[in-house]
């Protein structure tokens, strides 16, 4: 617990860690650019000359260019440092770029005339113009070649983070309507088969069908209000299959037990909206469907590595060639869509008959 309570309590270190780094790569590529300058100095000077200015000509070249790149690239870093300036700062960035690179090459010249001086015991004399002249020419071009280099790298790297930013966008959008899609599917199906049981129950018990039209009415209000979200939390879930199953008790009446367990503390967490509905529905409609009495339904959420889900039910087990049918085949297209291929779904008839989902947390 140390080491974290160190950083947050000086983040100037870590700032001043970064600096350091980002000041060592520089230099760095300031050295390799220094030598491959002198090395196409010493060839144009060479042709220029008509002959190869030789092995020591060419080491005296690159550390000149070496040393002059060190004090441009250290003039140039210091001075926007300290006035804090950056390319979108437009003619003063430009100005103080020049400026600061041809201060660094003029202090560079003086510095190995200086070094050149005190180690082989010459006089030194100030101000070497022809040298200056020279410099300040090449340091132009160069500087010139590196500023547009960086500025289209830069451009160029916007607008590839702007393509992904569209393409991600497109994705994203492209998710919510392939999920739009299914809900507009499940509705319809779920209406269908609860209009039937309605229309049933009419004439026999007036009753217990307007219960279930006042229900399927909450139901699908719920799911008019939410339509926008993809996700809700484990308890808004669990109130639409809660209204569901008051529906589904009506028609059944005592025939089947409905039973959910799910742990409190997953209450926020956020699951697929209308993920648990189809499967219910699918095992009233196929497994308990001749069930005459001592039906079973479970639904359990519980909190583990990742969160379960299970649809339990006692009635008629699994066939071994289970064709995927409607409410199955939605649920592995929204798991799909929302998790790509991070869950699991198991349809297992030991030790119980259940739909087992596997999804990972994500918070409310």
């Amino acid at each position: 617990m140390s080491a974290p309570q160190q950083t947050d309590q000086h983040p100037e270190k870590s700032l001043n860690n970064l600096s350091r780094i980002s000041w060592l790569r520089l230099n760095l590529y300031n050295l390799v650019a220094g030598m491959g300058i002198g090395l196409i100095l010493c060839l144009l000077i060479s042709a220029f000359k008509g002959g190869w200015i030789g092995t020591r000509g060419l080491i005296n070249q690159m550390i000149f260019s070496t040393i002059i790149a060190f004090f441009i690239v250290n003039s140039i870093y210091i001075s926007q440092k300290v006035l804090r300036l950056t390319s979108g700062k437009g003619w003063l960035f430009l100005i103080v770029y020049y400026l600061s690179s041809i201060i660094g090459m003029l202090i560079a010249i003086e510095m190995i005339y200086l070094v050149r001086a005190l180690v082989f015991n010459q006089e030194y004399h100030f101000l070497h113009l022809e040298d200056a002249r020279f410099s300040v020419v090449v340091v132009v071009i160069v500087c010139t070649i590196i500023h547009v280099y960086t500025t289209q790298t830069k451009i160029m790297n916007a607008k590839l983070r702007e393509k992904n930013l569209n393409m991600l966008q497109l994705s994203q959008m492209k998710t919510q309507a392939e999920l739009a899609m299914l809900q507009s599917k499940i509705n319809p199906h779920f209406l269908y088969n609860s209009l039937n049981a309605i229309a049933s129950l009419i004439h026999e018990d007036p009753d217990k069908a307007e219960r279930m039209t006042i229900q399927l009415s909450k139901l699908f209000r719920y799911s008019i209000n939410q339509s926008q979200e993809s996700l809700v939390t484990v308890q808004e879930e669990m109130e639409i299959v809660s209204t569901y199953l008051d529906i589904e008790r009506v028609r059944f009446g005592d025939r089947i037990d409905f039973v959910i367990a799910v742990d409190e503390e997953l209450f926020k967490d956020k699951i697929p909206r209308f993920l648990i509905q189809p499967l219910v529905e699918n095992a009233l409609k196929h497994g308990l469907k001749n069930v005459a009495d001592h039906g079973l339904l479970r639904i359990e959420i519980h909190k583990a590595a990742q969160i379960t889900i299970s649809i339990i039910d006692n009635g008629i087990p699994f066939p071994e060639e289970l064709e995927t049918g409607y409410g199955l085949q939605s649920t592995y297209e929204k798991l799909q869509l929302l998790y790509n291929d991070d869950y699991e779904v198991q349809i297992l008839n030991q030790p119980v008959k259940q739909i087992k989902i596997i999804i990972p947390y994500t918070h409310g």
